[in-house]
């Protein structure tokens, strides 16, 4: 189980709540990915990762692999 602490969050974001913002978009898009999975399954031998997406979205967070995109207010 991949733990990720407080510690290193606060390394890549400004505070917590936006590491929460961050990581929920990214659990969002994580489990998207897993159910077109799901729906090519009866398809082809894909083999889905097991682990929470939470886990994987925080600890992507953790490790700079994602950022926030901010939107652009010059509209």
């Amino acid at each position: 189980m991949v733990r990720t602490s407080f510690e290193e969050l606060d390394k890549v974001t400004r505070n917590r709540y936006e590491a929460v913002l961050i990581a929920s978009q990214r659990a969002r898009h994580i489990n998207s990915m897993r159910l077109a999975q799901l729906e090519r399954m009866a398809e082809e031998d894909i083999s889905i990762d097991g682990r929470k997406v939470t886990s994987l979205a925080l600890a992507d967070l953790a490790a700079g692999k994602v950022k926030l995109r901010k939107p652009d207010r010059s509209e």
